[in-house]
């Protein structure tokens, strides 16, 4: 059987993203395609780069191991030094990898992290790698979910200022997460009938009315109606009690409505080593949990931990979804 092809971007190149790709030589079971500029790569992998260190991608079909796909810098980068300059190059790292996955020339991608910041200094509106992945690959939604922990932890609603959450809580919207929450627990981890806990919007879950209605006019009758076909869904749940043990105890997934409701919990137990999905895509994708951490950049100190977990997971998914390649 031939190797997995896995398509790994480098990232925003002043943060730490292009060191950690290095350890990924460790790593056995696939072709890891590293992309990003050699020259960057070498001088902060310590890795020589090219021809003369990791050897170059010359397409699907090689032996496992470190390979690198060269895409150029727009402009010299110094590490920890953001540059608006640069922020094309970042999305042709996003893109390559998406259009090789879509033709079947990669069978999953993982992402270094990029910086929001800075691409939309450059003049290009640009919310997170989910929402541009749901662009690229013409899906209408997708999921993120969180890995790590012991546990997984999916978001209704993602990288949206909190005055804006509410609104964007409908019952259409939070009927299709689930949908795609679900299914994807079945079909890309095989959990064959998965127990979500779904969360409530407001404190204490709306207390019956008092403190919000959403729980009441939106979140119940969608899990009330899902339920109805078989699935298996508790809530919606206070969050502030939702991740106590007896609670996660039996649970395959927690269903938060917003970003931060959910993922300090996760990230809590276990900072970077967790590893970010995105669920519905047609292809598989992973990523790290963690920023660009330029304060590290250039000092090869930076933990690895959650970039090796995002490979392995990767290489997990797409032996879930190809498990005959040859």
């Amino acid at each position: 059987m031939k190797p997995a092809a896995i398509a790994v971007t480098s990232g925003e190149p002043a943060g730490i993203g292009p060191e950690l790709c290095a350890a990924l030589s460790g790593l056995a079971g696939a072709q890891w395609v590293v992309l990003g500029d050699a020259e960057l790569l070498a001088a902060r992998s310590g890795a020589p780069g090219g021809e003369a260190g990791w050897p170059a991608y010359a397409g699907r079909g090689g032996a496992a191991g470190l390979r690198l796909l060269h895409v150029p810098l727009d402009a010299p980068c110094r590490a920890g030094r953001l540059d608006p300059a640069n922020a094309h190059y970042v999305l042709r790292l996003i893109e390559r990898a998406v259009s090789g996955c879509l033709s079947g020339e990669f069978d999953a991608m993982v992402t270094a992290p990029v910086h929001k910041g800075v691409i939309n200094d450059a003049g290009i509106p640009f919310t997170g790698h989910t929402e541009f992945l749901a662009t690229l690959t013409a899906t209408p939604q997708v999921v993120m979910m969180l890995v790590g922990g012991g546990m997984r932890v999916a978001l209704a609603t993602t990288h949206l200022a909190l005055r804006d959450v509410a609104q964007a809580i409908t019952r259409e919207a939070l009927e299709r997460c689930i949908r795609i929450l679900h299914a994807d627990l079945v079909a890309k981890f095989a959990i064959p009938a998965p127990r979500i806990l779904v969360a409530g919007l407001n404190p204490h879950a709306g207390e019956g009315g008092h403190l919000g209605r959403e729980e009441i006019e939106i979140i119940a009758p969608v899990l009330d109606r899902l339920r109805a076909e078989g699935m298996r869904l508790d809530g919606p749940l206070p969050a502030d009690t939702l991740f106590a043990p007896h609670r996660l105890a039996g649970c395959d997934c927690v269903l938060a409505m917003y970003h931060d409701q959910g993922l300090p919990t996760l990230k809590y137990a276990s900072f970077g080593h967790g590893v970010n999905v995105t669920l519905g895509l047609p292809i598989v994708r992973t990523s790290v949990d963690h920023g660009t951490a330029l304060d590290l950049a250039g000092s090869r100190r930076a933990d690895p931990g959650s970039l090796l977990a995002a490979a392995l997971l990767a290489l997990e998914l797409a032996h879930a979804a190809a498990p005959a390649r040859t």
